[in-house]
């Protein structure tokens, strides 16, 4: 609970809106939960919020506004830049001769006030109104002066910029513009804050031979956008390599770089990577949004019993972790998720990674550098003499990394680090292969997961159906666990953009080793035999696993299938 929120209590209290012992209840609920006092009384029914607003607003000596049915004059609106007042949550509402009224929802935030008058240059005075309604006008009045893609293409095709000269002088800095003197800037930071406001993960700029394709890939999946003109796919890809800090003149290898850069308030950072093609370079642009990532290990999308199983396994003093799956499969987020679930200041946790995507609070992240030396295997060698408690291994790629991964288990580290195999058995062959002695992997290694990524169904349109004959097919015998379910589906709207699916979840294999196991390990059996072992035992198949959440109603069966094809439940 915040200062802020023990001054609303005495402020309702003082006033006679609420008792000493509904302000004790309403501290007690809001410290457990972690919520505001203002979502507490509201939701008791004790206090509305807008009551809480109107006291507030007395006590500084301010007046309360409805902005719903309110009209306001575009001249008004003008007088604060858009990403002044999302930042701010505010609108302005009135202008007199020398005074600025804004409307906020927050009559505590004396440092928006303060911060508006020093940004706007002018005396403003605050209005108090529910934030719902400030968000409402937000999107009302601003979002026409928030271009779209196609009125940006229009605007650069129309001639805003003429020649291939003049856009080359704009995207290298030679020639001195403003924001509205350079639309392949705007341009370039439209493609960005799009995908960010569609949730992607990656933006891909692909020179076809007639068009410069744009993608999104979200939830996994690639959707193509409006492409801007053939004709500035050159000065789209040159302001991007400077963005970058990557060399313009150099269009014949690969290169990769890093932009840093806030949108709509978050602080984001671009991984570049450029390729020569047949009609021009490609670029990727891999988005690493630090806040949406969720590192908690709920939100992955485990059931209680694997989710039970995984805790017990990433708590364990030594040995070896391995998390599997093909690229794009969330093996580093589930990493990340460990790293942060078991981070305590009495454990000391280095990570070597290719590159570090995300920084970690009370973590030591060492970046590969492979130009320099600085590979896994040496990067690993020096780091076990900083004794650190827990290692985290981007990738296990060859036998030296390997090797050192398995002595730094047997010497009392645990070791988390990531393989490509397709399941999660495969991974104990994998490693034999690689040149790890069968014994060192049976002695080592503590558990393997293996996990998918399936796209969650939109709660705005979900609705009932039932699966084909085509699908159940599929299944073979399982498609009998699904003849008293009632199965759910998206289906489509403006939330999801028509796909119905909005977010992703994992599926997961979770194969604990025993001392059977390990006995079968050091007699090299086959990836075969050890996967019906692990069933015997217990273990889920992955697509055993997406079948449970298909039940569940939180993925489609169509999902399921399409991660798990090699997979036979």
């Amino acid at each position: 609970m915040t200062a802020n929120d023990e001054y609303i209590l005495e402020i309702l209290q003082g006033v006679g809106l609420i008792s000493p012992d509904q302000a004790a209840q309403v501290r007690a609920a809001a410290q457990a939960e972690d919520r505001p006092v203002t979502e507490i009384l509201a939701r008791s029914g004790i206090v509305s919020k807008l009551d809480v607003l109107k006291t507030l607003a007395n006590q500084f000596g301010m007046d309360t506004i409805r902005l719903e049915g309110m009209e306001l004059e575009p001249a008004v609106i003008d007088m604060v830049p858009l990403e002044v007042a999302r930042r701010y949550k505010i609108v302005p509402v009135f202008k007199s001769d020398t005074t600025l009224t804004v409307a906020l929802s927050d009559p505590l935030d004396v440092e928006a006030l303060d911060g508006l008058r020093y940004i706007l240059k002018t005396n403003i005075e605050g209005v108090v109104a529910p934030l719902e309604e400030i968000e409402a006008a937000l999107d009302k009045y601003y979002a026409v002066r928030e271009q779209t893609a196609e009125s940006m293409y229009q605007e650069i095709t129309q001639g805003a910029v003429q020649t291939p000269t003049e856009l080359q002088q704009i995207v290298s800095g030679e020639m001195e513009t403003t924001e509205a003197d350079a639309p392949i800037i705007k341009l370039v930071s439209l493609i960005i804050m799009e995908a960010f406001r569609n949730r992607a993960s990656d933006i891909h700029l692909e020179p076809m031979a007639k068009k410069f394709r744009v993608r999104y890939r979200i939830d996994g999946v690639l959707h193509e956008v409006e492409s801007p003109p053939k004709r500035l796919q050159s000065a789209i890809i040159s302001r991007l390599k400077i963005m970058s800090n990557i060399s313009i003149a150099e269009k014949r290898v690969p290169q990769d770089g890093r932009i840093r850069i806030n949108v709509m308030n978050r602080d984001l950072d671009l991984r570049v990577s450029t390729v020569p093609s047949n009609h021009g370079e490609s670029i990727v642009m891999r988005i690493l949004d630090k806040q949406s990532l969720a590192l908690g290990l709920p939100q992955l999308g485990f059931f209680s019993d694997d989710q039970q199983t995984f805790e017990r396994l990433i708590a364990l003093s030594d040995g070896i972790l391995l998390v599997t799956g093909p690229t794009g499969s969330g093996k580093t987020t589930t990493l990340y998720a460990c790293l942060n679930y078991i981070n305590r200041p009495d454990r000391k946790i280095i990570t070597v990674e290719d590159p570090v995507e995300y920084q970690l609070a009370g973590v030591n992240q060492v970046q590969v550098r492979a130009d320099i030396g600085m590979t896994f295997a040496a990067a690993l060698r020096s780091i076990l003499r900083q004794a650190p408690n827990i290692i985290m291994i981007g990738e296990i790629r060859d036998l030296e990394t390997a090797e050192i991964a398995v002595n730094a288990s047997l010497t009392g580290h645990l070791v988390f680090s990531t393989l490509h195999t397709n399941d999660a058995p495969s991974a104990v062959v994998r490693l034999i292969d690689i040149g790890v002695k069968p014994f060192l992997v049976a002695s080592s290694t503590r558990g393997i997961m293996a996990q998918r990524l399936v796209r969650k169904i939109c709660e705005k349109c979900k609705e009932e159906y039932k699966p084909t004959d085509a699908e159940l097919r599929l299944l073979g015998p399982a498609a009998a666990q699904l003849e008293q379910a009632t199965l759910y589906r998206g289906k489509g709207c403006s939330e999801c953009r028509q796909t119905g699916f909005r977010g992703r979840l994992g599926l997961f294999e979770v194969f604990v080793l025993n001392d059977q196991v390990r006995t079968m390990i050091f007699q090299q059996v086959s990836a075969a035999d050890l996967r019906n072992t692990a069933r015997q035992l217990g273990m889920r198949t992955l697509r055993e696993d997406g079948l449970r959440k298909v039940i569940a109603g939180v993925t489609t069966l169509p999902e399921v299938l399409r991660v798990t094809m090699g997979d036979q439940a």
